[in-house]
């Protein structure tokens, strides 16, 4: 399995979570590889941590204002912290669960870390280059950043 089916992957979760939890279509922006700096956070970003075959990590980064939006659509009226930290873990441990399924006994995959503002720090793999596909609904843009090593 070559590095695209595995972005792939990711990307279908995160697409598929849109039809289902949010029950309206998100769309993949054009994927470009993030060279010489780390790619950007938003406020709220869902991280899962790969091992195995494969190591590195894949998060999803969205502004409060985006993930707002998706309570309201999913008939949630706290739009609270809590509620905001709570709804990009469970992005983050959707796309665990596909990797899970689709990648098997290949891949160890961490429990889903959440974490808050714009100057989180994120830790990649000194051997990898990011991917980062921009996630876009309505109109707010998100993005799926997937690192892994080959």
């Amino acid at each position: 399995m070559g590095i695209e089916t595995e972005v792939n992957v990711f990307v279908n979760g995160v697409l598929h979570y849109f039809d289902t939890m949010v029950q309206q279509v998100a769309e993949c922006g054009t994927p470009f590889l993030a060279l010489g700096s780390m790619p950007e956070v938003s406020d709220y970003t869902g991280v899962i941590r790969i091992s195995g075959k494969r190591e590195g990590v894949v998060y999803f980064t969205a502004s409060r204002n985006m993930l707002s939006v998706m309570l309201m659509r999913m008939q949630e009226t706290d739009m609270g912290h809590e509620n905001l930290c709570d709804l990009v873990g469970e992005i983050a441990n959707t796309l665990s669960g596909n990797a899970r399924r689709d990648f098997g006994h290949q891949f160890q995959i961490s429990v889903p870390a959440v974490l808050h503002g714009r100057n989180a720090a994120m830790e990649h793999p000194a051997d990898t280059r990011p991917i980062v596909i921009p996630i876009l609904w309505r109109t707010h843009r998100a993005r799926l950043v997937v690192c892994l090593n080959n």
